[in-house]
């Protein structure tokens, strides 16, 4: 079952441009990891400027293959820099309409 990440960013005042660079950094190279099935990132449209990231794994172990790698590790050295606070996310499964759980899941 395909794993679900979602995260939250507040970059420090002054620093959006820098984090922006490097999160569009991350973002690329992590589209090229075998187990990422799709990564975006998306920025606010209103102040204060915040960023979230929507990416998407073949599975858990993906993800935790992912979080090794230099360019994420380089990436959250430069996060804690960066932003208001230490990257934290949601690891999910979706659910819903496209989705039924059989007992077997349950």
């Amino acid at each position: 079952m395909p794993l679900h990440f979602f995260a939250k960013l507040n970059p420090l005042p002054g620093k959006e441009a820098p984090f922006r660079d490097e999160l569009i950094r991350v973002v690329a190279a992590t589209h090229e990891e075998p187990g990422c099935i799709g990564i975006r990132a998306f920025e606010s449209i209103h102040p204060p400027v915040l960023f979230t990231i929507h990416s998407e794994w073949v599975d858990e172990p993906a993800f935790e293959l992912h979080v090794t790698l230099p360019h994420t590790v380089r990436f959250l050295a430069a996060a804690n820099e960066l932003l208001t606070h230490p990257v934290q996310g949601l690891r999910t499964h979706e659910i819903g309409a496209d989705h039924v759980d059989t007992p077997e899941e349950v």
